[in-house]
Protein backbone atom coordinates (compact mmCIF):
# COMPACT_ATOMS: atom_id res chain seq x y z
CA UNK A 1 0.00 0.00 0.00
CA UNK A 2 1.25 3.67 -1.06
CA UNK A 3 0.27 6.04 1.77
CA UNK A 4 1.01 10.17 0.52
CA UNK A 5 1.51 12.20 3.61
CA UNK A 6 1.73 16.20 2.89
CA UNK A 7 5.35 17.44 5.14
CA UNK A 8 6.92 20.61 5.70
CA UNK A 9 10.46 19.89 4.94
CA UNK A 10 11.91 17.23 2.89
CA UNK A 11 13.50 15.36 5.82
CA UNK A 12 12.47 11.42 5.19
CA UNK A 13 11.13 9.44 8.03
CA UNK A 14 12.02 12.47 10.21
CA UNK A 15 9.68 14.95 8.15
CA UNK A 16 7.47 16.67 9.97
CA UNK A 17 3.44 16.36 8.76
CA UNK A 18 2.13 19.64 7.43
CA UNK A 19 -1.30 20.80 8.76
CA UNK A 20 -3.27 20.57 5.50
CA UNK A 21 -2.84 18.35 2.30
CA UNK A 22 -3.06 20.52 -0.67
CA UNK A 23 -0.66 23.88 0.90
CA UNK A 24 1.77 21.48 1.69
CA UNK A 25 5.32 22.06 0.64
CA UNK A 26 6.15 18.48 -0.29
CA UNK A 27 4.40 15.01 -0.20
CA UNK A 28 6.06 11.68 0.44
CA UNK A 29 5.32 8.75 -0.95
CA UNK A 30 5.49 5.85 1.57
CA UNK A 31 5.44 1.89 0.39
CA UNK A 32 3.86 0.16 3.46
CA UNK A 33 5.33 -3.60 1.42
CA UNK A 34 8.59 -2.12 -0.03
CA UNK A 35 9.34 -0.03 3.46
CA UNK A 36 10.47 2.83 1.00
CA UNK A 37 9.43 6.51 0.37
CA UNK A 38 9.71 9.32 -2.21
CA UNK A 39 9.36 12.96 -1.78
CA UNK A 40 8.20 15.03 -4.32
CA UNK A 41 7.79 18.94 -4.30
CA UNK A 42 4.08 20.54 -4.62
CA UNK A 43 4.67 23.50 -6.83
CA UNK A 44 0.79 24.38 -6.36
CA UNK A 45 1.17 25.34 -2.93
CA UNK A 46 0.70 29.14 -2.99
CA UNK A 47 -2.87 29.00 -4.76
CA UNK A 48 -5.97 30.78 -3.60
CA UNK A 49 -8.53 29.10 -1.28
CA UNK A 50 -10.43 26.31 -2.96
CA UNK A 51 -8.19 26.38 -5.89
CA UNK A 52 -5.36 24.26 -5.02
CA UNK A 53 -4.36 21.08 -7.23
CA UNK A 54 -2.26 18.97 -5.23
CA UNK A 55 -3.11 15.73 -7.56
CA UNK A 56 -1.16 17.20 -10.11
CA UNK A 57 1.98 17.28 -8.28
CA UNK A 58 0.80 13.50 -7.58
CA UNK A 59 0.15 12.85 -11.17
CA UNK A 60 1.55 9.15 -12.90
CA UNK A 61 1.87 7.81 -9.08
CA UNK A 62 -0.09 5.36 -7.64
CA UNK A 63 -1.42 5.81 -4.08
CA UNK A 64 -4.33 4.38 -2.41
CA UNK A 65 -3.90 6.83 0.96
CA UNK A 66 -3.64 10.19 1.58
CA UNK A 67 -2.64 11.24 5.93
CA UNK A 68 -3.11 14.82 6.59
CA UNK A 69 -4.00 17.20 9.71
CA UNK A 70 -6.48 18.45 7.65
CA UNK A 71 -8.71 18.79 4.14
CA UNK A 72 -11.07 20.15 2.37
CA UNK A 73 -14.73 18.35 1.34
CA UNK A 74 -13.91 18.67 -2.58
CA UNK A 75 -10.31 16.97 -2.25
CA UNK A 76 -12.10 14.31 0.07
CA UNK A 77 -14.66 13.83 -2.68
CA UNK A 78 -12.04 13.73 -5.39
CA UNK A 79 -9.73 11.62 -3.63
CA UNK A 80 -12.60 9.06 -2.96
CA UNK A 81 -13.92 9.18 -6.78
CA UNK A 82 -10.36 7.69 -7.26
CA UNK A 83 -10.72 5.31 -5.02
CA UNK A 84 -8.06 6.97 -2.63
CA UNK A 85 -9.07 7.11 1.30
CA UNK A 86 -8.10 9.77 3.18
CA UNK A 87 -7.20 9.87 6.85
CA UNK A 88 -6.76 12.77 9.68
CA UNK A 89 -3.58 12.41 11.90
CA UNK A 90 -2.36 14.74 14.73
CA UNK A 91 1.29 16.56 14.02
CA UNK A 92 4.24 14.78 13.92
CA UNK A 93 6.69 13.06 11.60
CA UNK A 94 6.07 10.63 8.96
CA UNK A 95 7.58 7.78 11.17
CA UNK A 96 4.77 8.54 13.87
CA UNK A 97 2.27 8.63 11.32
CA UNK A 98 3.61 5.57 9.43
CA UNK A 99 3.19 3.88 12.94
CA UNK A 100 0.04 5.16 13.44
CA UNK A 101 -1.74 3.63 10.03
CA UNK A 102 -0.36 0.01 10.36
CA UNK A 103 -1.82 -0.03 13.68
CA UNK A 104 -5.39 1.14 12.27
CA UNK A 105 -5.70 4.14 14.79
CA UNK A 106 -6.51 6.89 12.39
CA UNK A 107 -9.82 8.73 11.44
CA UNK A 108 -10.76 8.48 8.02
CA UNK A 109 -12.08 11.89 7.18
CA UNK A 110 -15.01 12.36 4.84
CA UNK A 111 -17.16 15.37 3.08
CA UNK A 112 -18.42 15.74 6.41
CA UNK A 113 -15.71 15.97 8.78
CA UNK A 114 -13.70 17.30 5.89
CA UNK A 115 -12.29 21.19 6.67
CA UNK A 116 -14.08 24.28 5.90
CA UNK A 117 -12.11 27.43 5.29
CA UNK A 118 -8.67 25.96 6.43
CA UNK A 119 -9.79 26.03 9.90
CA UNK A 120 -10.40 22.64 11.33
CA UNK A 121 -6.33 22.34 13.24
Amino acid sequence: MKICIPIENNKGLASKVFGHFGSAPYFLIYDTEEKSSDVIENKNEHHAHGMCQPMNALAGKKIDAVVSGGMGARAVEKLNAGGIRAYRVIPGTVADIVDQFLKGGLEEMTVNNACIQHNCH
